[in-house]
């Protein structure tokens, strides 16, 4: 395994484990919006020291830095809520899972703004999925599934909005560096969650017997993992690093049934099973076009 694989392997384990312990929170109480602000403060924090070690080239002058990463920090925070609230209304399993499909937003949304060709292939794994979300949360047995719409609604949003995430990060990137386009992103999440959680629990975190969770979910979900994950990009083909990705609902699945006891019907797993399959071979069949299509154009 290469040094940026094993960096992008190491992120997706952080955000995995992330998952399970937003799990343990939520199930003892904690408010998904608390949690989440705790998630994206420490992240600050971590960001804030690599940008005051790495200050060259920030682009935090550049106005479009600070909307682009504005944008991408609504996404985050959006990302970050509603996959909690995803877990605390179903599983782990299933709100990683559902998460997984941010991929599909991406290229609902590209398609709507015409900034991708949509293909056969591409619709074909799109409708696939859709499939494994209708498996997974048990649609089809109606009044038989244990996975409220609310869980499957707030998974799919959180998948959206880290597409959100995905497009503001894209387009901030040429106007500066990434930990200054971090530190703006968690800046606009904190400002973002502190006005939606219930800010007399957030302040009760400081003194409760959960405080070290929250440690280790901000230093494992947004401080360490995001800094793993981009300095591995830099070292890693994307298209492995698309499927390498896959550890992460895997790790969040594998923490569910584990450590939460979590079960899912035979079903539901191969509606799991359907997601990730797909949505890992559509985003390494993406970026292997882009790859190609950059390869011809150097060439002519």
């Amino acid at each position: 395994m290469s040094f940026g694989t094993a960096f992008v392997v190491l992120a997706a384990l952080c955000w995995g484990l992330s998952g399970g312990i937003g799990g343990i929170l939520t199930s003892q109480g904690w408010d998904p919006v608390v949690v989440s602000f705790y998630r994206g403060a420490i992240g600050l924090l971590f960001v804030l020291v690599w940008l005051a070690l790495r200050p060259h080239g920030s682009g935090l002058a550049s106005g479009r830095l600070w909307f682009w990463s504005a944008i991408a920090g609504v996404g985050i925070a959006g990302n970050f809520t509603f996959y909690f609230i995803s877990i605390a209304e179903s599983r782990v399993a299933v709100a990683a899972t559902l998460m997984y499909c941010a991929p599909v937003f991406v290229y609902l949304v590209s398609f709507t703004l015409k900034l991708e060709k949509p293909t056969l292939i591409k619709w074909a794994a799109i409708a696939m999925v859709m499939l494994g979300v209708v498996l997974l949360a048990g649609i089809h047995e109606i009044g038989a599934s244990d996975v409220t719409p609310v869980a499957v609604g707030a998974g799919l949003l959180a998948g959206l909005s880290y597409a959100v995430f995905i497009f503001g990060f894209k387009y901030a990137a040429p106007h500066g560096s990434p930990q200054a386009i971090l530190m703006v992103a968690f800046a606009v999440l904190l400002s973002v969650l502190i006005w939606l959680g219930d800010r007399d629990q957030a302040m009760a975190v400081l003194t409760a017997s959960d405080w070290p969770l929250f440690v280790v979910l901000g230093v494992l979900g947004a401080g360490l993992s995001f800094i793993f994950y981009i300095v591995g990009l830099k070292h890693t083909a994307p298209a492995v690093a698309s499927i390498v990705a896959m550890v992460e609902p895997v790790t969040a699945s594998l923490f569910g049934v584990v450590v939460l006891n979590e079960s899912l019907a035979a079903l539901q797993i191969l509606g799991m099973g359907l997601i990730w399959v797909t949505v890992t071979a559509l985003s390494a069949y993406s970026r292997a076009q882009n790859e190609l299509m950059a390869t011809r154009l150097l060439a002519e």
